[in-house]
């Protein structure tokens, strides 16, 4: 099976591309950024370009079985283009797939779909309430998609929970950062919210059960989530006592740090923007009860070993990518006026 993944040299996308070969997929990766891994350059058709080329996207789909769409500009991006290449980048593709007749479009969306909801655990079927560009574009994407199931095509639609495991960095870099240097570490709020994760070699297992179970089954939407997670002050402590310097998370107060957040953002002087400070000290878990019984999905990783394994990667990389930043996953981000902050922790 010869399967397309847009946003191939991505976190997620190489994390899926390893997976992937390992069961002996053809696989073809299509991204605007390099593909710069050299341990599987050789074994798949890279294609450097945008997924909203109509040029590269028709002709791709005449060669592709099965589509995997990861691509997404991710909430550090200008609202237009999240919108740009999060919308029409989507309607593109899908678009371009029905009409080459490519049965099967997995599209990856996120529980950002839900917004800030009033109850947990978040279910399927709650209301999708958008917060900020990037929330209201993943609802229009999925939007587009609902439109192609009604044409006959195969669309499974996941909403991963954030997640984590080797090559994320983003804003987990500033943890392992602090961690790594013998910090405490911050928390907006006493951090007694329950805010799940999930490991990225889990999201790919239920990306391969969207490749291989029947049409009848994976038609259908579905949460993503790890099954074992606590606190999010106790999950993110673990982190601390791998590093071994006897460390703790400092609870802040939650509104002065959010006001103090959102001012810093103003002036460009914060890596954080309002969907992460805004959450952090709030519940956010969805039930993965549906993905479980209807596809099977049974996730190895809780959130305390998923957070460890992505920090031991950090380690052992740290050459790789320290100095390096930007607004992607696949870097550490600039941590601005926090990195001041470091220094009273």
């Amino acid at each position: 099976m010869r399967i397309l993944v847009t946003g191939g040299a991505g976190f997620l996308g190489i994390n899926l591309i390893r997976y992937l070969l390992k069961k002996d997929y053809q696989i073809i990766s299509l991204d605007i950024a390099d593909f710069n891994y050299p341990d599987v350059q050789n074994k798949v058709k890279v294609i450097k370009g945008d997924i909203r080329n109509d040029l590269i996207v028709s002709q791709l789909m005449k060669e592709t079985d099965l589509v995997i769409h990861s691509a997404a500009a991710l909430p550090l991006y200008t609202p237009e283009e999240i919108r740009s290449t999060d919308i029409e980048g989507t309607r593109l593709l899908i678009h371009e797939a029905f009409l080459n007749g490519v049965k099967r479009f997995i599209h990856i969306s996120s529980t950002a779909v839900y917004g800030i909801p009033d109850h947990h655990p978040i279910y399927e079927t709650d209301k999708l309430d958008g917060v900020g560009p990037y929330g209201n574009a993943k609802i229009e994407a999925e939007n587009i998609c609902l439109e192609y199931r009604k044409k006959g095509m195969c669309v499974p639609i996941l909403r991963p929970k954030s997640f984590i495991g080797p090559e994320r960095l983003g804003v987990f870099a500033l943890l392992y950062d602090w961690a790594k240097d013998g910090k405490n570490f911050p928390m907006i709020g006493k951090g007694n919210n329950r805010y799940q994760l999930l490991d990225v070699e889990d999201l790919c297992a239920a990306i391969e059960l969207a490749i291989n179970l029947p049409d009848e089954i994976v038609n259908d939407t579905f949460n993503i989530g790890a099954k074992e997670f606590t606190t999010m002050k106790e999950d993110y402590q673990s982190v601390l006592d791998y590093a071994g310097f006897g460390k703790k998370i400092i609870s802040l107060p939650e509104k002065p740090v959010i006001w103090t957040l959102k001012f810093l953002e103003t002036l460009k002087l914060s890596p954080l923007y309002k969907w992460v400070y805004e959450t952090a000290s709030k519940d956010s878990f969805v039930s993965i009860e549906k993905a479980e019984k209807i596809l099977g999905f049974n996730p190895k990783y809780s959130n305390k070993n998923a957070l460890i394994r992505n920090f031991k990667w950090y380690l052992e990389n740290l050459e790789s990518f320290k100095n390096q930043s930007g607004i992607s996953h696949r870097v550490p981000w600039k941590q601005g006026i926090l990195k001041l902050a470091k220094y009273f922790f």
